[in-house]
């Protein structure tokens, strides 16, 4: 090992080395290497140590402890993407194989489109064991784990819980001062999980490693569900909305969703895998799986409890460090589309209050507002609405006096909205909740439908 080097195009194999977790110290240990290199070793940590764990909860520790193994290798797979896959220590199904396949390859889309590189037949898990019982329950509490992150989504679905009586904890990945702001704001217990990268990987990325977006909304789930087993909590509860499963259309290319693991198909994947194969009354799902953007910013505008708090822009988390003291940049596709998709359900005043200015009458935000339109240009690679909700927003606002001068409505009302259907801008049809395609307890839904309805 002594004088490896990282040469991006000559590494053959990459190596899930092992796992282990620590229930003295809440810490889990995922340790990985390219070919003969040096450990790859990151760490998790879960607050509340120590874990009494009994035979059935131990092992569905260790079930959900590989899983995470499995998924959070994806960070640096993608360093070299080898033509190889070892995992050491254990065996896996081909059941799981499967699971990590579908992860690996979709989650990795947007980063594979933007390097060049087809993943299609390249991602292969060697599964020997095998297929694994049906998990056994293990008497958990009905009690949330509601992951929060520091926009408008998840605070919706904190405030449902809540008005409906179900017991919830907040969690959340990391050390953002921002989500912890937000979090301390709701009032409710709350659970900062911690996760350590390999430093290497910042090496590799110097040395000419293969870098974008991963997965990280599956990688964060698979932490959480680690951490619903060790505390007792029956429920992992993420904000995903259905239009998160809907990604960009490249042409040449097809669809490319760079939330692909906040989508349904994930989402249904995954949380089917844990109940199956960790825990049977481990319940994986999206409060908001059944709402469009449209109608989560309906929800959200409800109540002013967080205007001052919350912060959907993403350069939060990237570039202006910890906490800024301006949470909107106002100039990425997130503060776009936020403003755009709350402006038709709160007070002009008061949400140019929260964004710091009004982003609908400054002509220098022209394409950014054309791409949420999909007008002439692809969906932003970020987490916003589709299309067809940022053209029935635009479309509603042109008929309201307060807004329609406003620069970019404007625009869209004289040189875009003559191109569309009539039809195809209204806005009820997309603030309808769908049914079909959501995981969410039956007993919950029903009241929750009503809760949305009010």
């Amino acid at each position: 090992m002594n004088g490896w080097k990282f040469r991006r195009d000559a590494i053959r194999a990459f190596r899930f080395v092992r796992c282990g977790f620590d229930p003295a110290s809440g810490v889990a240990q995922l340790v990985y290497a390219c070919d003969d290199g040096p450990e790859l070793v990151e760490t998790v940590t879960v607050p509340g140590a120590p874990f009494a764990l009994d035979g059935a909860r131990a092992a569905a520790v260790e079930r959900a402890l590989r899983l995470l193994h499995l998924i959070a290798g994806v960070s640096y797979y993608k360093a070299a993407v080898p033509p190889e896959i070892r995992i050491e220590g254990y065996a896996i199904d081909a059941d799981t194989a499967a699971l990590l396949e579908t992860i690996y390859v979709n989650g990795l889309g947007e980063f594979a489109y933007r390097n060049g590189l087809d993943l299609h037949g390249r991602i292969r898990f060697p599964h020997a064991a095998a297929a694994t019982p049906a998990a056994p329950a293990l008497g958990l509490r009905e009690h949330a784990l509601v992951a929060i992150g520091g926009g408008k989504d998840s605070l919706v679905s904190i405030e449902a819980l809540r008005t409906l009586g179900v017991t919830q904890t907040v969690a959340w990945v990391g050390g953002s001062q921002l989500i912890a702001a937000c979090a301390a704001r709701t009032g409710l217990p709350t659970l900062n999980l911690g996760r350590q990268l390999a430093p290497q990987l910042f090496d590799y990325n110097r040395e000419g490693a293969w870098n974008g977006h991963i997965p990280v909304t599956v990688l964060n789930s698979a932490i959480l569900a680690l951490a619903a087993l060790l505390h007792g909590a029956g429920q992992v509860v993420f904000s995903n909305e259905r239009s998160a499963s809907y990604g960009s259309l490249i042409e040449g290319t097809g669809e490319v969703n760079h939330q692909w693991s906040k989508g349904w198909a994930c989402e249904r994947a995954f949380g089917e895998y844990l109940q199956r194969q960790v825990a049977a009354d481990l319940h994986y799902y999206s409060l908001l799986r059944p709402l469009s953007e449209l109608a989560v910013a309906r929800q959200f505008a409800r109540s002013d409890r967080y205007d001052a708090h919350f912060s959907s822009c993403n350069r939060n988390f990237h570039i202006l460090g910890e906490r800024p003291v301006n949470r909107w940049c106002g100039v990425c596709p997130k503060c776009h589309f936020v403003f755009l998709a709350l402006a038709p359900f709160m007070p002009k005043p008061r949400l140019v209050g929260i964004l710091g200015r009004n982003l609908l009458d400054d002509p220098a935000q022209t394409d950014g507002y054309d791409a949420l339109l999909e007008y002439q240009e692809h969906k932003p690679f970020e987490c916003v609405g589709e299309g067809r909700e940022s053209r029935a927003a635009m479309a509603a606002l042109a008929q309201r006096p307060e807004w329609r001068e406003d620069a970019l409505v404007k625009r869209f009302d004289r040189l875009i909205r003559p191109q569309l259907e009539a039809e195809s801008l209204r806005i009820e049809p997309l603030l309808q909740p769908d049914d079909t395609e959501h995981r969410i307890p039956a007993a919950l839904w029903g009241r929750l439908r009503a809760h949305f309805a009010a």
